[in-house]
C-alpha cells in the first residue's frame, strides 16, 4: 500500500482543505490519505474551536482514509518543532510514500533546494540574524532578512510556505523517504481575515464565527452544523495561575522560553490585561507569547519535546472509513504501536507514555474548558 499523508490542524476544516484532500489523492496516486492532526490544541497556542474526534470526523467525511493524533507536546511547539515531530511520526510508518501540504509556491525544487540550504547555513547569514535577534527583532523576520539573496522571499515570509519548508528540511534532516507534494492553495491567504467566496481562510472563519457573520459558503455541511454559535478564550486565567503557582526556574524550561522571558511572564501574569496584550511586541509575537503559555500550562518542556522527537512513540487512530480495515492493518506495521481501542496505551513506557499522558491532560483541560463529552475514536 502506498501512503499520502497531510499534516493539518482542520480548525475548522473548510472547502480549501477539501481542494487540498481530493488534489492530494489525484495527483499522489496512493491507495490511501493519511491526516496527521493536531489534537485539541493548535500551534498558534490556541484551543480549536471544536475538538479532535469531531474534527478528525470531518476529514474522514471529507475523504480521508485515517486520522491520527499528532502528540500535544509536537501540535502546540513552534513550526519547526511541529514540522519535525509530524514527520517523526510519519517516517515510522513504512508505506508512506509522499507529503502533501498546501502552500502559497506549489514549486516542489525550490522547496527541496531552500531546504538543503538552511540545513547548511553560511556563517555570513548566522552572523547576521544573531546580531538581528539581538536588536530586538523577531526571529522569523531576521531569519527572512539574513537569508535574503540566497532563498526566495516567499518561501521565508508567507505561512503555509514557511510550514512547507519546515515539512521539507525535516525530511531531509531525518532521512526520511518521504516525496513532497505541494499543492498551490486556492481562496485566501492564511492570515487573511477578511470572508472571501467559498475559499476563506481557517482565521477568517474563526473570526467570523466571532463576529456572527455568514461564513457557510466556505465550509461543508457537515462541518457547519458541529460550530458553536460563538467562541470563547478560557485560558488566559489558567495560563496566569499555571505562571504564578511555578518558579522562574521551572517556567524557563519551556521551549522558546528565552532572553528572560519567564520574568516578564511572571510580571505580566498580575496584570488585569491578557498575556498576549502586555507581552506581544515585535521582539515577541503572539503565537510565541500563547504557545510559551500554553505549554507551561499543559506541563510541556522543552527536554519531552527534544526527547519525543528521536524516541519511538505511538500512533493514536482519532478516526477513520470503516471499510478501511486495511489502512489500519498497515498502520499496524509501523515501528511504534497503534491506539485504537480500550486499553492499547498500556503498551506505552517511557518518553511515549509521558507524551501519551500529555494528550490525556490536554483532553481533560479541554473537556473542562468548553464542556465536551469524553469521546473514543470515530469509525465512519
Amino acid at each position: 500500500m502506498k501512503i499520502c499523508a497531510i499534516i493539518c490542524e482542520y480548525n475548522p476544516f473548510h472547502n480549501g482543505h477539501l481542494y487540498q484532500l481530493r488534489e492530494a489523492k489525484r495527483l499522489s496516486g496512493a491507495d490511501a490519505v493519511l491526516c496527521v492532526m493536531s489534537g485539541n490544541f493548535v500551534q498558534r497556542g490556541e484551543a480549536a474551536v471544536l475538538d479532535k474526534f469531531t474534527r478528525a470526523k470531518h476529514a474522514v467525511l471529507a475523504g480521508a482514509d485515517a486520522v491520527i493524533e499528532l502528540p500535544t507536546p509536537f501540535a502546540t511547539a513552534n513550526a519547526e518543532l511541529f514540522a519535525k515531530g509530524a514527520v517523526s511520526l510519519l517516517s515510522s510508518i513504512p508505506a508512506v510514500d509522499t507529503l502533501c501540504f498546501g502552500a502559497e509556491n506549489a514549486d516542489k525544487l525550490a522547496f527541496i533546494s531552500a531546504a538543503r540550504y538552511l540545513q547548511n547555513e553560511p556563517k555570513e547569514v548566522s552572523e547576521k540574524l544573531k546580531t538581528a535577534v539581538a536588536a530586538g527583532t523577531s526571529y522569523a523576520k531576521a531569519r527572512a532578512q539574513a537569508f535574503a539573496g540566497f532563498i526566495p522571499m516567499e518561501l521565508l515570509t508567507s505561512p503555509n510556505n514557511i510550514l512547507g519548508l519546515e515539512y521539507t528540511k525535516a525530511i531531509l534532516s531525518l532521512g526520511a523517504n518521504i516525496s513532497i507534494l505541494p499543492i498551490a492553495r486556492v481562496g485566501a491567504g492564511y492570515r487573511d481575515d477578511e470572508l472571501q467566496a467559498n475559499y476563506s481562510s481557517a482565521s477568517a472563519i474563526r473570526t467570523a464565527i466571532q463576529n456572527g457573520d455568514d461564513f457557510t459558503d466556505n465550509l461543508p455541511a457537515f462541518v457547519t452544523k458541529d460550530l458553536p454559535q460563538f467562541l470563547e478564550n478560557m485560558l488566559d486565567r489558567l495560563e496566569k495561575f499555571a505562571i504564578i503557582s511555578k518558579t522562574t526556574d521551572e517556567i524557563r524550561r519551556v521551549c522558546d522560553c528565552t532572553e528572560g522571558l519567564e520574568n516578564a511572564l511572571k510580571k505580566a501574569a498580575e496584570l488585569p490585561a491578557t498575556l498576549v496584550e502586555t507581552l506581544t511586541s515585535a521582539r515577541y509575537t503572539s503565537s510565541r507569547i500563547r504557545r510559551i503559555a500554553l505549554q507551561n500550562l499543559l506541563k510541556i518542556d522543552e527536554k519531552l519535546i527534544r526527547e519525543a522527537l528521536y524516541s519511538p512513540l505511538y500512533l493514536r487512530v482519532l478516526a477513520a472509513k470503516k471499510e478501511r480495515s486495511d489502512v489500519l492493518s498497515t498502520l499496524g506495521e509501523a515501528t511504534c504501536p497503534i491506539i485504537a481501542r480500550a486499553h492499547d496505551e498500556t503498551l506505552l513506557d517511557g518518553v511515549a507514555k509521558r507524551c501519551y499522558e500529555t494528550d490525556v491532560f490536554a483532553e481533560s483541560l479541554y473537556r473542562l474548558l468548553y464542556k465536551t463529552t469524553k469521546e473514543k475514536s470515530i469509525f465512519v
